[in-house]
């Protein structure tokens, strides 16, 4: 069994130099960053060189700041079981007389919820929220599980905004939504394990586009979260063999609810005319 980190690090720490002390604090309290984001902008942010977080690597007893990296990311998330292992664990609590399901996943769902909050940075939502606000085109692109609560989002969206769009919907190509994306511009991915290739492919072209990349995914482990310009770990976990979606839902929810806050009149204007339309087109049930 590997060493985490902490441990590898709790042998070493008193030969440290400071500068090096410092490196290893950064990651102790920065594990997601350091797991996700280039050691430039590590760097930058702990105000130290990358050759100091190399040396601290090897001091540690790692062969380069890589291995470090993969020590982090492996460590971070532990929840890399397959669909079909959960579902085998799932069939083995009720062979065992576990009929509790309702009531455990009830319980999960309310749990993830409430760790929203915690999950969530206060700045980094203002910020993607602003983005949003001020975005010339929002595409957003949710792939395998992820697609319904995509299309949830923008078809929210939709109502106080008429530059929404899904990425990929209906057969579309992706390639031609990306096209022409650039800094005034806001791409949101959804992905979650096991990750779909699009999606991480989706979030590298847009940010080399210079398009604001949202990333919504479950684990620090999401291969896209190395091209968000901001992303947002969101807890799923339950005994389910399914990554639970309440929590991803409700962010979605406070997000478009931001957004219609700061919308102003424009908005009002357009949903009135939404609400009209639906009516002509027949599109809702209306009591004679």
């Amino acid at each position: 069994m590997h060493l985490s980190f902490e441990q590898q690090l709790s042998g070493k720490y008193a030969s440290l130099s400071a500068k090096l002390k410092e490196a290893a604090d950064f990651v102790v309290s920065h594990p997601v960053d350091v797991a996700t984001r280039s050691l430039r902008t590590i760097s930058k942010d702990a105000n130290l060189s990358p050759a100091t977080f190399s040396r601290m690597s090897t001091a540690v007893g790692y062969d380069s700041y890589e291995d470090l990296r993969d020590v982090l990311r492996q460590a971070i998330d532990q929840r890399s079981n397959t669909f079909s292992h959960r579902i085998g664990a799932l069939q083995d609590r009720h062979n065992e007389g576990d009929q509790g399901f309702l009531g455990q996943h009830l319980l999960d769902c309310a749990t993830n919820v409430q760790s929203l909050e915690a999950a969530i940075n206060p700045a980094t939502l203002e910020t993607c929220v602003e983005r949003l606000h001020e975005a010339r085109r929002v595409l957003v692109l949710g792939a395998l599980g992820s697609t319904g609560v995509a299309e949830y989002l923008t078809y929210m969206a939709n109502f106080i905004a008429d530059n929404w769009s899904m990425a990929n919907r209906m057969g579309a190509s992706l390639a031609s939504g990306l096209v022409g994306l650039d800094e005034q511009d806001v791409l949101i991915i959804m992905t979650k394990p096991p990750f779909a290739r699009n999606a991480i492919n989706a979030a590298r072209e847009a940010r080399e586009a210079g398009a604001f990349v949202i990333v919504i995914t479950d684990t620090h482990t999401c291969p896209a979260l190395i091209h968000a310009s901001a992303y947002f770990i969101i807890p799923t976990q339950s005994q389910h063999f399914f990554s639970s979606y309440a929590a991803t839902l409700v962010l979605c929810e406070v997000m478009v609810g931001m957004l219609a806050s700061r919308a102003g009149a424009p908005a009002r204007a357009r949903i009135a005319d939404v609400e009209l339309r639906n009516r002509r087109l027949s599109e809702v049930w209306v009591d004679d």
